[in-house]
């Protein structure tokens, strides 16, 4: 059985928490979307271990890794992940991020290019959530703001009906052209599940199933990283089209199941269009759709490996 060991490192600024297998090849550092910590690699870390040395990270504000409230861009976070690889990997490394991983992936790839040996960008949502299109034309604005509006709720209060009114606010698109919303008795029974929960474990609510999992990601990461896209602070220090023009390592984009509703924008990290400026920009870019929701390691483990594999056999 593969162990993986967590451990700290100080940045310099924060300490953040990682883990890491055993050095059974090239090291590839995993990187976490936003609300996920080391954990949401779970799946493919023993697959992946097999081959790489295998690092997963907790980005600042996430999991373990200290909160740094106020203090979230894509500047600080290159910061911190410009250390890590300097100090605790101490060679090129290979980086796959999911979602804002991927983006602070390219961060690295344009603006660390000597740390860096190749990017995976795993359903990162390339220009969709550039400023301000995100405000303009994303779904996930919504979210960012709901996730901002029910982590307050869940740690400043104990109202049941406080806690139904944001999940009834919570509205997923479908491709038909509908909506999904919570309906207001699931809602109502939701939340009273939620706070008899907070009662038992000590004011940390614990559920099976998937709300458990909504829950633990909205108590387990600082609100104000998802605050920081809402008002625009997070965009510090990246410029998607500008990152991909400079970026000159190898490069691969996975690119997951999207919809786009009218009024609600864009449900997903990219359209078409996006991942073909992305391919125009980026002329060497490998790209590959997948029939997956958003975090294809999860999802579709063996389809992120195999992707994984193929591009690394590439590099070496």
């Amino acid at each position: 059985m593969v162990t993986f060991e967590e451990k700290r490192f100080n940045t310099g600024e924060i300490e953040i928490n990682y883990a890491a297998g055993p050095n059974n090849g090239p090291p590839l550092v995993l990187i976490p979307g936003q609300g996920a910590d080391c954990k949401n690699y779970n799946k493919v870390l023993p697959l992946l271990s097999k081959k790489y040395h295998v690092y997963a990270v907790d980005v600042r504000g996430h999991g373990k890794s200290d909160w740094a409230t106020g203090n979230y861009s894509f500047a600080s976070i290159g910061r911190d992940m410009t250390a890590f690889l300097e100090s605790v990997v101490r060679e090129p490394a290979i980086i796959s991020g999911n979602s804002s991983g991927g983006l602070i992936a390219l961060w690295l790839a344009a603006n660390r290019p000597g740390l860096v040996k190749g990017i995976i960008m795993e359903d990162a949502p390339l220009f969709s959530a550039d400023w301000p299109r995100i405000k303009e034309d994303s779904d996930v604005y919504r979210v960012l703001q709901a996730t901002v509006e029910m982590s307050k709720e869940l740690k400043e209060s104990r109202s049941i009906s406080g806690l139904a009114r944001i999940l009834m606010k919570i509205k997923r698109p479908l491709p038909n052209g509908k909506v999904r919303s919570v309906p207001r008795s699931a809602a109502y029974f939701a939340a009273f599940l939620i706070r008899v929960s907070q009662k038992l474990h000590s004011g940390t609510p614990w559920l099976p199933g998937k709300l458990g999992k909504v829950l633990y990601v909205l108590t387990n990461f600082d609100a104000d990283f998802s605050q920081a896209w809402v008002d625009g602070r997070i965009y510090e220090g990246l410029d998607h089209a500008d990152a991909l023009k400079r970026a000159k390592c190898p490069m691969m984009l996975l690119h997951a199941n999207w919809v786009r509703h009218p009024d609600y924008g864009l449900s997903g990290a990219m359209d078409d269009g996006d991942a073909a400026r992305a391919r125009e920009l980026a002329p060497c870019l490998l790209y590959k759709r997948i029939d997956s929701e958003h975090v294809i390691h999860d999802y579709h483990s063996d389809l992120y490996v195999s992707a994984i594999e193929e591009f690394i056999a590439n590099l070496y």
